[in-house]
């Protein structure tokens, strides 16, 4: 193993090869993937290879099999007393299998939808010196564009740039954000918390608390985005567009184009995720899982790269992140009993995203840390 900070990087086999020195070489460019597929390359650089074990790990389930198996639930009437039941019975039963659903009549404007799509792919294919004059890989910065978060910690890159933010604490000076996406993404941000606001008060019925039980435990009160995206890659058989992974936060919302590439692991077998116009993706996330000590799952995914693209998706992660708050998550108590003592101790929310950072995609459950 090399050492790169805290991080250990995986040796190649082939003696010579210096993948410390080639993963410097990509970050140093600021350019991210997209810089990769403009300078031409037809073959990737060996830092993307996944390793031959994950390569061969799971059999892809055709997704006709998903397209009846993925739920999808109607927000539409949810302030009627009894649609709001049906909805909190559906997504009960949902939940018992699945960590991943959709939504759809969550109330976002089909315009501002678009538009975010359209905002980050903007970015992404702007000016080179508006990214690089981003790129940063602290992880309490604000605003920043870079490529692989865990690009010094994975065992192998994915092939996937980034432009992310913390929307929440409100943003005090707009101008922070890119320009190519500054207004949309202020305005999706208020819808996105609007829908949060809605989806945390059903999970807390679900679990039988008070609609504002979450809430008021904090899980809103930190919103961060990240606008993906994943280029074309000319050699998608020995790479991965998102290594597997659970996410670090509460619940993400994902809104995805009409590429496809999300896959949700579910018995064994990768199950692809099609797009569904105007739906938002539901990602129940490992916070909710530590917090509701396993009721809720937070469910292994990852993108497959494509030899079409570039494929655009924006997530929404609720998250107090890297906020220096000192609040501690744990097992809500209404929760457990003598037959279901706690599985997991009381962790912060910074204590947390510190491990989650600290470990890379595609290695260990996270949440193993922190389990009693």
């Amino acid at each position: 193993m090399v050492v790169a900070g805290d991080a250990e990087i995986p040796a190649e086999a082939s003696p010579g090869y210096d993948r410390l020195k080639e993963i410097k070489s990509f970050d140093e460019t600021k350019l991210g993937v997209k810089g990769l597929v403009d300078a031409g390359v037809t073959k990737i650089p060996r830092i993307f290879y996944l390793p031959p074990e994950d390569l061969t790990e799971n059999e892809t389930v055709p997704s006709r099999v998903l397209q009846t198996g993925l739920p999808i639930v109607n927000l539409g009437g949810v302030d009627r007393e009894d649609k709001r039941k049906e909805i909190v019975k559906e997504i009960g039963v949902v939940l018992e299998r699945w960590g991943f659903f959709q939504v759809i009549n969550h109330g976002i404007p089909q315009r501002v939808l678009d538009e975010m799509i359209q905002g980050v792919r903007r970015f992404h294919e702007g000016a080179d010196e508006e990214k690089m004059a981003l790129y940063s890989r602290d992880p309490v910065k604000r605003v920043k564009f870079n490529s692989n978060f865990d690009l010094y910690q994975a065992k192998s890159a994915s092939w996937r740039d980034t432009v992310s933010c913390v929307m929440t604490p409100d943003i005090e000076n707009p101008e922070e954000l890119p320009e190519t996406c500054r207004d949309v993404w202020m305005e999706y941000s208020e819808h996105i918390k609007q829908v949060g606001d809605v989806l945390f008060a059903l999970l807390s019925e679900v679990l039988g608390l008070s609609p504002n039980y979450l809430k008021d435990m904090g899980c809103m009160d930190g919103l961060v985005f990240g606008g993906h995206y994943y280029p074309a890659c000319p050699e998608p058989e020995v790479t991965i567009g998102a290594n597997k992974h659970t996410d670090g936060c509460f619940i993400t919302l994902l809104l995805q184009d009409e590429t496809g590439g999300l896959q949700v692991l579910q018995d064994g077998h990768w199950l692809d995720v099609p797009p569904l116009p105007r739906a938002l993706v539901v990602n129940i996330a490992d916070l909710l899982q530590l917090v509701t000590n396993d009721k809720f799952k937070s469910d292994v995914h990852r993108v497959k790269a494509q030899k079409v693209g570039p494929r655009v998706s924006v997530g929404c992660f609720f998250t107090t992140h890297f906020h220096p708050s000192t609040k501690l998550y744990g097992p809500i108590k209404e929760l457990l009993s003598e037959d279901n003592p706690p599985k997991y101790r009381q962790v912060t929310a910074r204590e947390y995203q510190t491990h989650y950072y600290s470990i890379g995609l595609g290695g260990e459950p996270p949440l193993n840390r922190f389990k009693v």
